[in-house]
């Protein structure tokens, strides 16, 4: 418990910094200075385009879409699922499950307007589109100019469910399954959606210019921080050892998460465009990079390259890329690859242990640790070229590094706040963790009465 105490008072205080930065920096976000004094000629020229969709746009999206609903089921139900031991496999892939539909649900009753529709103070979006008020077939949102509403609000749907989802990588093998029902209710309505309206629904943190293509913040920093506090706040496992229960299903999620990921990161163009193939190839590429590098690193430290490790180097270069995806060349995406393979590997291999807290399945070593060096290096690699909303470090914006970090210490001390909340209250009402016996028997049994194999 002094662990978690002295870890949320180090995150709260690198909130407050970001906050503090935040608001040094926000009055001149990049490009303030040009975009403030139009020319005469220009004002006399602008006229309001009229939203229209195309349909080629639109066919992408709904692939794009699909492709992201891949990814929760059944790319991170069996990635998950596999590497939970064979007696907790099923409840492992039901996390997963359950909290798609619940979100699926709740992101039509309020989460999208909360979300995306107007911005109130910069910190929540207004609830005039609760039900989907408004909404009809020819509806297009400001932002997503080419493309029904419906089909924008169903990709943002998966957007948010793969989210939640990841978190339960942190708490499989110990959690009731009435509290991971309660969590995934109360944290996509408490963190996913306030967050995501500050980054992508011109939100404080959109305001100040930070920079998230596909989610390094909203998405894998989020999930990822209330990986670590969730289980600190749960506690080891009674067997703690990491059994996968089946390597198979583990890559073939793996191999899912990997291909439904060009619809999360070239997707989020969200035009069938070049910028979208930027996107494509630049995951392609990070991901594969990372495999390797987490594959060799792994070999020279362990002396052999484990199909888990290349595995797991493939989805930390998802995740790290997923920031960059859209502002990075392909040289930037290579650098991003090296690092989401060695960083989170040592993250997973080293510290972990070194400081004894049980991450199951290593979500934040992985997703929070990754989208951190994503996000941050971003603001490195950001290239004009590949995408003219963005310019890191390498080509003339020191400062859009500083509103990088902003952006992750804000997400990190916001998140890890809510979840340590969160945890609290769903502790007082149905309480956190099955009883000993059942946890040694196993959740399938014990949690939904059913058995992964009957062999």
């Amino acid at each position: 418990m002094k662990r978690l105490i002295s870890l949320m008072v180090v995150i709260s205080f690198l909130g407050l910094a970001g906050l503090v930065l935040a608001e040094e920096v926000l009055p001149n976000p990049p490009g303030a200075e040009q975009a403030a004094a139009p020319s005469p000629a220009a004002t006399a020229q602008a006229a309001p385009v009229p939203l229209k969709i195309d349909t080629g746009d639109t066919a992408w999206m709904i692939v794009a879409t699909a492709l992201v609903m891949l990814m929760t089921l059944p790319g991170l139900a069996l990635f998950y699922g596999g590497l939970a031991k064979r007696k907790d496999s099923l409840n492992t892939m039901a996390m997963s499950f359950a909290t798609y539909c619940i979100v699926s649900v709740l992101w039509i009753v309020y989460g999208y307007s909360l979300a995306f529709h107007t911005d109130i103070g910069g910190i929540i979006g207004s609830p005039g589109k609760f039900f989907l008020s408004g909404v009809g077939v020819n509806s297009i949102s400001d932002l997503a100019k080419t493309i029904p509403e419906f089909i924008y609000i169903v990709y943002q749907l998966t957007f948010a469910a793969i989210t939640v989802a990841l978190a339960s990588g942190a708490y499989v093998e110990r959690m009731k399954f009435s509290a991971w029902v309660l969590f995934s209710v109360l944290w996509m309505t408490l963190v996913y959606v306030p967050v995501a309206h500050w980054v992508w629904g011109n939100g404080f943190l959109a305001k100040l210019g930070a920079l998230d293509f596909a989610g390094g913040t909203v998405v894998h920093i989020n999930a990822g921080i209330a990986a670590l506090v969730g289980a600190l706040v749960l506690g080891k496992r009674r067997e703690k050892a990491l059994l996968p229960g089946n390597l198979t299903l583990v890559v073939t999620g793996a191999g899912l998460l990997w291909f439904g990921w060009f619809g999360f990161n070239a997707g989020s163009a969200l035009a069938a465009n070049g910028l979208a193939g930027a996107a494509f190839l630049n995951t392609n590429t990070a991901t594969a990079t990372a495999a390797l590098s987490w594959m060799f690193t792994e070999w020279i430290h362990s002396k052999k390259p484990t199909v888990l490790g290349l595995a797991s180097g493939a989805v930390g270069g998802l995740v790290a890329i997923t920031p960059a995806a859209g502002f990075v060349n392909v040289g930037g995406a290579i650098v991003i690859g090296i690092c989401a393979g060695i960083i989170p590997f040592f993250a997973v291999a080293a510290v972990k242990p070194r400081l004894g807290y049980d991450d199951t399945l290593d979500a934040f070593g992985i997703h929070g640790i990754g989208g951190t060096i994503g996000a941050i290096l971003t603001g490195v690699f950001a290239d004009p070229a590949i995408n003219e909303a963005g310019k890191g470090l390498l080509y003339g914006n020191p400062g859009q590094l500083l509103i990088q970090i902003v952006a992750v210490a804000v997400t990190l001390a916001y998140s890890a706040t809510m979840t340590f909340v969160i945890f609290m209250v769903i502790k007082a009402m149905v309480g956190l963790r099955v009883d000993a016996e059942e946890e040694v028997t196993g959740l399938d049994e014990g949690q939904h009465g059913e058995k992964a194999y009957n062999l």
